[in-house]
């Protein structure tokens, strides 16, 4: 059952994921890759904050299973992130690319952090 879980919270989390970086970069035509640091954000607080309301016995492992590990997993990507750090590297965009990691590992810290606060 934890398999079937993960795999519709991961389906769930890509559609999410692949829209929501859709609808970021409609509106967005810089360079820096603003879809992907908001996700990867975003996913990090809901992540943080589901593990602490597992750990408090709030969600049962079900719902872990479909919303931490599916949803979350699917729904944040290290792949993409690691691709667009080189893409910018490569267009020699290096201040851009050390500004990306460096707020992209910070703030996806903190709302993992504000998240399990909450």
């Amino acid at each position: 059952m934890s398999y079937l879980l993960i795999g519709i919270g991961g389906a769930l989390g890509a559609i999410c994921r692949y829209s929501l970086g859709l609808a970021v970069m409609r509106n967005y035509r810089g360079h820096f890759p603003r879809g992907t640091w908001i996700i990867n954000i975003t996913g990090s607080f809901l992540l943080g904050l589901l593990f602490n309301l597992h750990t408090q016995g709030l969600i049962q492992d079900w719902a872990l299973s479909l919303f931490g590990i599916g949803f979350c997993g699917a729904y944040t990507t290290f792949s993409t992130f690691g691709n667009e750090t080189v893409q910018l590297i490569v267009a020699n965009k290096l201040k851009l690319a050390t500004i990306y990691v460096g707020t992209s590992f910070l703030l996806s810290v903190l709302a993992a952090w504000i998240g399990w606060v909450v």
